[in-house]
C-alpha cells in the first residue's frame, strides 16, 4: 500500500519523485548509496501491516516536501526487501537510517513525534544550532574518541538528568562503562533504560556489545586458534572463534578482517555463518564506527565479486 500523498507535479522546483520514491534490492545503490554522495538520503523501513509506520510515515513525507531537495527521502518495503533489511541490521520498524556519502551516519526506531523527527533532519542537514545538550553531547564524544572514559560518563550523567530520554547518551554512558571494565553497571544502566531508548541502535550496540564480551571469554586464545587454523585453513569454526577472541581483546579490525577471509573462502559456511557474526561486529560498534564503514566496504567488495 502505497501511503504517499505525493503526487504534486513539482516540487520547489524538483519532480516529487525525486524527493520521494520507493527502492528495491535493484535500485538500493543508486537511490540511497550513489545519491547519499550529493544530497543526505533518509530510507524509512516500513511494511503495510506495520501500525507506527503509518504514522511516520507522512511526517517524513511531509517534512521531505517541506526541506525542498535539502534531503531525499527513500522508502523499502521490508517485506519485499528483505535482503536489504538483513544487510541493515533491521529488526524491527518503523527504522530510519540517515545516508550521507554512501555510509550510514545517524538513524532511530520506533515512531517519533514530529518535534523529535524536526530536530533528527535538522542535525542531517545543518538547519538546527546546536543546543547546550547538543554540546554536552559532542564534548562526550570527544572525550570518549580520546580515551578519557572517566569525563565522558561525568558528562552523560549531567546529560541525562535534564533530558531523561536522550538515546545518545544513555548508548554513550553505556558504551564508556564497558571501556572502563565496568560490565556489571554497564548491564544495570542497560537494563533500567526507558522503553523508547532501549530500542534505540547506540543501547542496542552497546548491549550487543556485552554480548560479545561474554562471548570471546569461552572463544578460546588466540595463538591456539591461529594454530589451528594454520593446521586446517578450512577449520571455520576456529576463524569464527579467532574473530570472536580478537574483537573481546580489542582488535577489531584484526576481528573483521578474520571474517573477511571467511566469507572469501566459503560465504554459505554454516547457514553464512562468517556474515552473520560480522554483522554483530557492526551492531556492536554501531553504523558510524570508522571499522564498521571499512568493514563494510570489504564486506560488499567480497559478497559482490
Amino acid at each position: 500500500m502505497d501511503q504517499r500523498p505525493d503526487m504534486e507535479p513539482i516540487i520547489g522546483g524538483a519532480p516529487a519523485g525525486d524527493l520521494i520514491k520507493d527502492s528495491n534490492v535493484k535500485t538500493f545503490q543508486a537511490d540511497v548509496l550513489e545519491a547519499s554522495r550529493t544530497v543526505p538520503v533518509v530510507v524509512d523501513f516500513w511494511a503495510p501491516w506495520c501500525g507506527p509506520c503509518k504514522q511516520l510515515g507522512p511526517l517524513l513525507e511531509k517534512a521531505a516536501r517541506a526541506a525542498k531537495g535539502k534531503f531525499k527521502l527513500v522508502k523499502v518495503n521490508i517485506d519485499e526487501n528483505q535482503q536489504i533489511a538483513r544487510t541493515l541490521r533491521v529488526q524491527s520498524i518503523p527504522a530510519v537510517f540517515a545516508f550521507v556519502n554512501g555510509q550510514p551516519v545517524d538513524g532511530f526506531v520506533g515512531a517519533l513525534p514530529e518535534s523529535q523527527i524536526k530536530a533528527f533532519l535538522g542535525r542531517l542537514i545543518g538547519d538546527e544550532g546546536p543546543s547546550a545538550l547538543d554540546e554536552a553531547l559532542a564534548q562526550a564524544k570527544a572525550a570518549q574518541e580520546t580515551g578519557d572514559h572517566g569525563s565522558a560518563v561525568a558528562l552523560y550523567q549531567q546529560i541525562i538528568r535534564h533530558d531523561a530520554v536522550n538515546a545518545a547518551a544513555w548508548g554513550g554512558f553505556a558504551r564508556s562503562l564497558i571501556a572502563l571494565g565496568q560490565i556489571d553497571k554497564a548491564k544495570e544502566l542497560i537494563a533500567k533504560a526507558p522503553p523508547e531508548v532501549a530500542k534505540h541502535p547506540d543501547m542496542v550496540g552497546a548491549k550487543t556489545e556485552i554480548a560479545l564480551l561474554d562471548q570471546a571469554k569461552g572463544a578460546g586464545e588466540v595463538g591456539a586458534l591461529r594454530a589451528r587454523i594454520a593446521a586446517d585453513p578450512k577449520d571455520y569454526q576456529a576463524r569464527i572463534d579467532l574473530s570472536v577472541a580478537l574483537f573481546g581483546g580489542g582488535e577489531r579490525e584484526a576481528a573483521v578482517d578474520a571474517l573477511i577471509e571467511l566469507i572469501g573462502r566459503d560465504r554459505a559456511w554454516n547457514d553464512q555463518a562468517g556474515r552473520t557474526q560480522l554483522l554483530t561486529f557492526f551492531e556492536a560498534m554501531g553504523p558510524t564506527d570508522s571499522v564498521t564503514v571499512a568493514g563494510r566496504r570489504k564486506l560488499s567488495a567480497v559478497w559482490f565479486a
